[in-house]
C-alpha cells in the first residue's frame, strides 16, 4: 500500500478537490498522466455525479483509475468491469450504501460516512487492488 499516495488524496480533499478529484489526481504519476487533465476529467464526479443521487464521487475516480491500470495491464474491458464491481461492492459493503445522499444522510439524518472517511476508503481499496494487480 503506498502510503504516499494515500496522504496525497487526503491533502488534496482537505486543499479543496471535490472527492472524485482528490482520489483521481493522486494517482497521477502512477497513471502516466497530468494531474490537470485528472483534476478536469473528474470535476464533475464530485458530490455524486453533481446531484447527490449517482454513486459517491471517490469510489467513481477510484474505478477509473483500476480500470485504466488493469487496460495497462493489458487485461480486458470485463477484467476492468470485474475490478469496478468489485470495488463499489467492497465499498458499500464497509459503509452500507454507495450512493452520496445516502451516505450523507440527505434523506434520513443518519449519515453513514461523511467525505473524507469515503475519500478515504476509497483510496484504500483502491491501494489494495493495485497491490494484487502489481503482483500480476
Amino acid at each position: 500500500m503506498n502510503e504516499d499516495r494515500l496522504k496525497k488524496v487526503l491533502e488534496n480533499h482537505c486543499g479543496g478537490y471535490n472527492c472524485a478529484q482528490a482520489v483521481a489526481c493522486a494517482y497521477s504519476e502512477k497513471l502516466g498522466l497530468d494531474e490537470k487533465i485528472l483534476y478536469q476529467l473528474s470535476s464533475g464526479l464530485g458530490v455524486g455525479m453533481g446531484s447527490m443521487e449517482g454513486s459517491c464521487g471517490a469510489v467513481t475516480a477510484a474505478a477509473m483509475v483500476i480500470g485504466m491500470l488493469a487496460q495497462k495491464k493489458g487485461l480486458s474491458n470485463r477484467d476492468s468491469l470485474r475490478l469496478s464491481r468489485q470495488l463499489t461492492n467492497d465499498f458499500e459493503e464497509k459503509n452500507q450504501a454507495l450512493t452520496c445522499k445516502t451516505l450523507k444522510g440527505r434523506d434520513t439524518g443518519n449519515v453513514l460516512r461523511d467525505c473524507g472517511g469515503c475519500v478515504s476508503d476509497s483510496a484504500k481499496l483502491l491501494e489494495k487492488m493495485i497491490d494484487a494487480l502489481d503482483k500480476q
